[in-house]
């Protein structure tokens, strides 16, 4: 059984022009002629190509190709544990390289693509990348947090800037009330609290009644959110739990 060179050039995926380049400087030589001179390929001939795709993948140069091809002493097998260990290396770089770039699609996604003078000059003080492996853990597999990734991932940094302004604001108004004297259960600030929760509906992610309630404890129980609110108004992340909870139970009673 022979082929020609078009048949070999399109099982192995090269070019007629690159065949015939091996056959010129000897890599490759058709182990047959037609009667009208064309180059024709045994099975043989195909197995040493497949052998020099393999070295020229590892970026071997032909002409080292042809030395570990020619060697009398080399056995059939030495070259295919050779490849194997070779490629075996490579896949292990190639999949480092992977997960480098998922991490640069992640934090891509999650809109965190910006230069650390952008991020201050959106976010102040405050970090977003600084919880974001504990975020991913603890929420990863919600919908909330899938949701999140696909709204934030073509959000420019005006974007950021304008929703930076927007939770201030809420936040700024929500301390106002505090230090008037506003009960937390009062009409105004369960209005301001639904506000807050609708923000982040339309920012992040859907958030319920239910599911805001779940935040609003947590910025009492995890010390680092009542000092981020804190920071904004002491005694404020207490005054929005409150103002959350009072709201939700308005909605759902």
């Amino acid at each position: 059984m022979s082929y020609s060179v078009g048949q070999v050039a399109g099982f192995a995926g090269v070019t007629v022009r690159t065949l015939h380049h091996y056959d010129d400087i000897g890599l490759l030589v058709p182990s047959e002629r037609s009667h009208a001179g064309h180059r024709r390929y045994s099975d043989v001939d195909l197995d040493r190509l497949q052998q020099i795709l393999f070295y020229r993948e590892l970026g071997f140069p032909l002409e080292e190709v042809a030395a570990l091809l020619d060697d009398p002493d080399a056995d059939p097998r030495a070259h295919l544990r050779r490849q194997h260990e070779l490629l075996t290396a490579r896949i292990e770089k190639l999949q480092k390289m992977a997960v480098a770039v998922e991490h640069a699609m992640e934090a891509r996604r999650m809109g965190l693509n910006l230069t650390p003078e952008e991020k201050f000059e959106v976010f102040g003080d405050y970090d977003p990348d600084q919880y974001e492996d504990e975020v991913r853990e603890r929420w990863g597999q919600t919908d909330a947090y899938r949701q999140s990734q696909q709204r934030t991932a073509s959000y420019t940094k005006e974007d950021w800037k304008r929703i930076t302004e927007e939770m201030n604001a809420i936040h700024g108004r929500m301390a106002d009330l505090m230090t008037d004297g506003t009960p937390a259960d009062s009409p105004a600030a369960m209005d301001t609290a639904e506000e807050h929760r609708r923000f982040i509906a339309g920012a992040y992610y859907d958030c319920s009644h239910e599911m805001h309630t779940c935040l609003g404890e947590i910025y009492v129980a995890d010390p680092r959110f009542t000092a981020m609110y804190d920071n904004i108004r002491t005694g404020l992340a207490a005054y929005l739990h409150d103002a959350i909870l009072a709201n939700a139970a308005r909605h759902t009673s």
